[in-house]
């Protein structure tokens, strides 16, 4: 059982890393990190005290004075080595840097210098070190005109703006949910490698990725097809578009129904893509659910019964509830990263169908539990 603690719990990375962590509860502690920590140097020794492995990720992406940005990320990663000395302990140490350490910039030279502090301390204190050389991450609730152009793009394409590429050029890319395997790949490995290169997973333009996100406007936030998606890269991109919805607005979505003397036709779902559909019937007052997926696409589709979805986002407390009847079909898609049921709250049997966008796998089901 390793005890992990995260600079930067809070931020893009960090959450998505704190919150894998919590998927294997057998297999790792965390140790919660306050934001406050860099200013409370008491705090900030009781964090470190704690951890067998520090994941460093806080730090400066953006700021219109690149010497406060440059002090900022260097400044952090010298009072961590300051807590670790005060404290006399020597866990393994990952930091975030960037692939811009190659380019003579402020935020390049800031990352470089922060790993060239803790790379000293490793080689002095008996540490293992490894700083991590990362290209351009984007990922699901991604911060717009701050972490990545993707996440720009989504919000203003899903808040009815309209994006500009300045300069069209080709970006190496990882998908956040990959960068948290490589990282605990690291921690699992026990490595200590000074300078290692985070291998992109995707290349595309800027153009090019703009193109993919406005036709899931058109498609998917427009109309509701589920787009053709023919590559891991898509798909995580789709996925990434889609958490910048407001679902708690959208859902549920009420279908068309076609009536004549011979009773009603729905559509339920168009697709450019394939997978898997079933039905479930449930009992009265029984409860469907309660779990979560990472990549999957999911649609629930009411059409007889009474029934309530809930819907709540793993970390945070709001939940959604969404109220759906068979006398007006309707669905909701499961966004990522939210645990999520449906309860018959009628007294007739519900049917609901079910759409995703994968075969069941056992060996590798993407399910994780917990009650909404």
């Amino acid at each position: 059982m390793k005890r992990i603690g995260i600079t930067g719990q809070g931020g893009f990375v960090g959450s998505h890393l704190y919150n894998t962590l919590g998927l294997y509860p057998d297999k790792y502690t965390r140790i919660p990190f306050e934001r406050d920590c860099f200013s409370n140097p008491a705090a900030l020794d009781a964090f470190v005290a704690q951890c067998d492995v520090i994941v460093h990720l806080a730090g400066v992406n953006r700021n219109p004075d690149p010497d406060v940005l440059y002090a900022a990320n260097v400044g952090m990663a010298e009072q961590l080595v300051e807590s670790m000395v005060r404290t006399g302990v020597a866990p393994q140490v990952i930091f975030s840097s960037s692939t811009q350490e190659e380019r003579d910039n402020h935020y390049g030279n800031s990352k470089k210098d922060a790993r060239t502090a803790l790379k000293a301390w490793a080689a002095t204190h008996s540490g293992r070190f490894t700083g991590l050389l990362i290209p351009n991450v984007f990922g699901p609730f991604g911060k717009p005109f701050y972490n990545s152009v993707v996440a720009t793009f989504c919000h203003q394409l899903t808040h009815g703006e309209s994006p500009r590429v300045d300069v069209d050029a080709t970006l190496n890319l990882i998908h956040v949910g990959e960068l948290v395997r490589v990282i605990l790949q690291v921690i699992d490995e026990d490595c200590s490698n000074q300078a290692m290169a985070v291998q992109p997973t995707s290349s595309s333009s800027v153009t090019t990725i703009l193109n993919h996100l406005i036709l899931y406007r058109d498609l998917y936030h427009a109309q509701g097809i589920i787009p053709e998606l023919n590559t891991p890269f898509e798909i995580n991109l789709f996925n990434t578009f889609r958490s910048f919805e407001d679902a708690g607005t959208k859902y549920p979505v009420k279908y068309t129904q076609h009536t004549d003397n011979r009773g009603a036709f729905t559509e339920l779902i168009r697709l450019q893509v394939g997978g898997q559909v079933s039905f479930s019937t449930t009992h009265p007052g029984i409860t469907r659910g309660n779990h979560f997926h990472t990549r999957k696409i999911e649609r629930f589709s009411v059409i007889a019964g009474e029934a309530t979805i809930q819907l709540r986002k793993i970390g945070t407390e709001e939940v959604l509830n969404f109220h759906l009847s068979g006398k007006e079909p309707a669905y909701v898609d499961m966004p990522v990263w939210y645990t999520h049921n449906i309860t018959n709250t009628g007294k007739d049997e519900l049917y609901t169908v079910f759409w995703i966008n994968e075969f069941f796998d056992p060996t590798d089901p993407d399910t994780f539990f917990e009650t909404v």
